[in-house]
């Protein structure tokens, strides 16, 4: 498995939330639903996206944005425009002083705001739970990125379009596939931009030495690594190595490896059905309690918990 693979393998959306929003200016949206991921792609018109802590970027019809939770954030016609709703966690909407809004602006299927041919529109597909999205990708994204439409170009923009607003059998399975879909394009195409801020150990991939022991660890993280195999693997000494992986990436190779492995216990945990003792001994631990240990040490949760909650 190649490095971008290992991060974009997350997305797993289960009855996610996903709107065609419709406005006519002035409009103003406050987020503040504290969802781990959400995908906004304007189909027409323009927008602000102004995040609390200032950022702000401008999209055009084409374009592409991603928030990351749990910040809130505002989207409107103008930086300067006052928000008129208010999205809450679990989808919810209200006005600004509190009073619910649910239904004042519905517009059928999946859609929502003043028109269904508002000079703006845009599709929405949020991630409702931090468990379907991987801790892995999440921490490997900025809280807002956007993509041009010279630089994003997408088939399913056109299928999600029209698949929003359908009212058909098994459609939320539809959409939410989609969404894994569109995330994971979207996410690949600004990977492969310049201006993309990689984590460390991904970038650390391009060295010689670092890069094959990285892939050597995400290829068969079950193996019984010690940093001296490690080391006889790359062709350096153990202390050049340790120098070199703690330079890069930011933190010595057994506290790497023991980070991915319990990365991907945890999605294992979310993912399937296998018992503890079998994600255990796929991610390198001898048994239940070794991994048990460990994940609380880290998670603050025992692997059942994570489990629970994810689901």
């Amino acid at each position: 498995m190649d490095a971008l693979a290992g991060l974009l393998e997350g997305p797993r959306a289960r009855g996610a939330f996903m709107i065609r929003a419709c406005f006519d200016p002035p409009w103003g949206i406050r987020v503040e639903d504290r969802a781990p991921l959400t995908i906004m792609l304007l189909v027409r018109g323009d927008a602000w996206i102004t995040a609390d802590g200032g950022e702000r970027v401008r999209l055009n019809a084409g374009d592409v944005a991603i928030a990351r939770g749990p910040d809130p954030y505002t989207v409107a016609d103008d930086p300067g425009t006052v928000p008129q709703a208010v999205i809450l966690p679990g989808g919810e909407c209200s006005y600004p002083d509190g009073r619910s809004l649910k239904g004042h602006w519905d517009l059928g299927v999946r859609s929502w705001g003043d028109r269904l041919d508002g000079a703006a529109v845009m599709l929405i597909g949020t991630y409702m739970m931090q468990g379907e999205i991987s801790g892995r990708l999440l921490d490997a994204l900025p809280p807002l990125l956007t993509l041009t439409a010279e630089v994003w170009d997408c088939a399913l923009t056109a299928i999600l379009a029209e698949e929003i607003v359908r009212d058909e059998p098994g459609q939320e399975v539809v959409l939410d596939r989609l969404l894994d879909l569109l995330v994971i394009a979207a996410l690949r195409a600004w990977f492969s931009r310049p201006e993309a801020e990689a984590p460390a150990w991904y970038q650390a991939l391009a060295d010689p030495v670092v890069g094959r022991v990285l892939r050597l660890v995400q290829d068969d993280p079950a193996h019984p690594w010690t940093v001296a195999t490690l080391a006889a693997k790359a062709g350096v000494s153990r202390a050049a190595l340790a120098r070199r992986f703690s330079e890069l990436v930011g933190e010595p190779p057994m506290t790497y490896l023991t980070g991915w492995r319990l990365a991907l216990a945890a999605d294992r945990l979310r993912d399937t059905g296998d018992t503890i003792g079998a994600i255990a001994r796929q991610v390198g631990y001898g048994s239940a309690f070794a991994l048990s240990s460990a994940f609380k040490r880290v998670y603050g949760v025992s692997p059942q918990e994570h489990r629970t909650r994810a689901a």
